[in-house]
């Protein structure tokens, strides 16, 4: 594999491709602030509107989910300080949230391709080969953002983490595909700030109490699994 060529500058420090409003909040939102804090502008690319979640009585239309996840995702952004930085980007699509599976691979690949292209960073984050729990639209995203990061020449690929956890999943066919993390940052100087941007994202107050009770580590620290 070549290096990376030196005089190609790197617009980004961290680009993080995700389905949904909230996927960049549990597991990253305080590497997002110690980047941005040390002056490193970063990026986020969210697949789809998160419609098809749950919306615990909160709204009575996928539609009317879609708007309020937009809200508490721009709460959450501006909380991280993503949004307030003048070199960073937030990008949202609209690709139907829960289908991105029956979608055209080539159009989600072709967006993340476009996205690390333009955008240059230094670190491309995503969901692993299992999407973590199994979900769908994550499995479909992590297949996407590979196939836009093979497709680059050796010399213009950022490195590529997904998240990951300590604990291998129950499920046996998602433990098959699970990847042990081998980048930690510890984010415990950011942990009230992390909990706000948790808090922004209401309508997923049931996503909140199962990442507490399953990983209550990875509040104060982030862990990812670099590809080698």
């Amino acid at each position: 594999m070549s290096l990376p060529d030196p005089t190609r500058e790197r617009r980004l420090k961290l680009l993080i491709i995700v389905p949904h409003p909230d996927d960049e909040v549990y597991g990253a939102s305080g590497t997002l602030m110690t980047y941005l804090d040390a002056g490193e502008p970063c990026g986020l690319v969210t697949l789809t509107r998160g419609e098809a979640g749950r919306t615990l009585g909160l709204c009575d239309t996928p539609e009317e989910l879609a708007r309020m996840r937009e809200v508490e995702l721009a709460a959450a952004l501006d909380t991280i300080g993503l949004t307030r930085d003048p070199g960073s980007v937030f990008e949202h699509h609209t690709f139907p949230d829960k289908y991105l599976q029956d979608q055209p691979l080539d159009a989600l690949t072709g967006v993340a391709r476009e996205a690390i292209t333009r955008l240059n960073p230094e670190i491309v984050l995503t969901f692993p080969p299992n999407g973590s729990n199994g979900h769908p639209d994550h499995v479909t995203t992590h297949r996407a953002v590979k196939a836009a990061w093979d497709s680059l020449p050796d010399g213009e690929r950022p490195r590529l983490w997904y998240y990951a956890s300590d604990t291998p999943p129950e499920n046996e066919a998602l433990r098959a595909a699970w990847l042990p993390p081998t980048v930690r940052h510890d984010v415990t100087a950011y942990v009230t700030r992390k909990l706000q941007a948790i808090g922004c994202h209401r309508s997923q107050a049931l996503s909140t109490v199962d990442f507490l009770r399953k990983f209550p580590e990875r509040i104060t620290e982030e862990t990812f699994h670099e590809l080698s």
